[in-house]
């Protein structure tokens, strides 16, 4: 039967509903991407001309900004949804009905590696560490910013403009009310229970159950979350809670390598997706960092979009029991 949860993180209503996975074209596979062109991929190594400078690199064996020799790169988005310098919009005499601001902040692409691939999971697991601590060093870089999104976009179907894997990093100077709500959720959670953090205790409990878990590894777990909204989300949380994902400590590189490499065993093939870096914002006394990785198999419909209600046809449950056999 339909079941109606609530993420405990989020707050966000989800109906799972299994057996819609039976109607014609409810078999969930993710086909191959083409090959890249290599020519016309202007992130390739050889083509750094083709982006603006360079902001950050990492050289192993040293090298000139802007040349050959990079492993991970980072360079300013070409059509940026920030600026650092944003015009004033126009004065409106209704602020109450009309209200505008400049976009301020920084916008940047952190291309995450050289190979000309389309995903992460097609990256060595030393790889995907390695670009994951350059998105901390950029989030660090950009720690005056009232909030640091930084996300990853998987293909066309998810958003992706250009095929070859990068990440974005939005340094916004305002708190997104969905990270407001859970900064919200995270305090009452500790003022209810004299401290204690909500997704640590999350995590312990889930552990404890054992259905919804798909890996453990020294560092992090890699769980189905019980309130998913799409088939197959998965998330990513520290052993050990801490606010910041930025700060010292695990950052789940390898976990996150892992969990797309299921992803693509189960599906077929690495499946459009956007992931994301969950972060304290700078107010928040109570918070644990995530990462949040949403397959884009199925379309959002009218209940989606109208209501913000998503209906999941893969009970999490059933996700992760399924993961747990796709392992490496």
């Amino acid at each position: 039967m339909p079941e109606l949860r609530i993420d405990p993180l989020t707050g966000q209503r989800a109906i799972v509903a299994g057996a819609r996975a039976g109607r014609p074209g409810g078999e969930l596979r993710a086909d191959s991407e083409p090959p890249l062109d290599r020519e016309s991929d202007p992130f390739a190594e050889g083509h750094e001309d083709r982006t603006p400078p360079e902001l950050y690199a990492v050289r192993p064996d040293g090298g000139p900004p802007d040349s050959p020799g990079w492993t991970v790169r980072v360079v300013p988005n070409l059509y940026p949804a920030l600026s650092s310098e944003p015009a004033a919009p126009a004065p409106e005499a209704n602020r109450d009905l009309f209200w505008a601001a400049p976009a301020a902040g920084a916008h940047e692409v952190i291309v995450n590696a050289p190979d000309p691939v389309v995903s992460l999971s097609q990256l060595r697991a030393e790889q995907v560490v390695g670009a994951v601590e350059v998105w901390r060093a950029r989030m660090r870089h950009h720690a005056d910013a009232a909030y640091v999104h930084l996300s990853v976009n998987e293909r066309r179907e998810a958003g992706a403009s250009l095929p070859h894997t990068h990440a974005q990093l939005y340094a916004l100077d305002f708190v997104p009310a969905i990270v407001a709500r859970e900064r919200e959720r995270f305090g009452a959670y500790a003022t209810r229970t004299m401290g204690a953090n909500l997704l640590a205790d999350l995590v312990q409990e889930e552990v404890r159950r054992q259905e919804r878990i798909v890996a453990i590894d020294e560092e992090t777990v890699l769980m189905a979350p019980y309130g998913a909204r799409v088939p197959f989300q998965l998330l990513i949380a520290p052993r050990t809670p801490r606010p910041r994902f930025e700060d010292a400590g695990p950052a789940g590189g390898a976990m996150l390598h892992d969990a797309l490499g299921r992803l693509a065993r189960r599906l077929g093939a690495s499946p459009p997706l956007n992931l994301w870096v969950r972060t304290a914002p700078h107010d928040a006394e109570h918070f644990c960092w995530r990462i949040d990785i949403l397959p884009r198999l199925t379309h959002f419909a009218g209940l989606e979009l109208g209501a913000g209600v998503h209906v999941n046809i893969v009970a999490p449950e059933q996700a992760a029991a399924e993961l747990r056999q796709c392992a490496p």
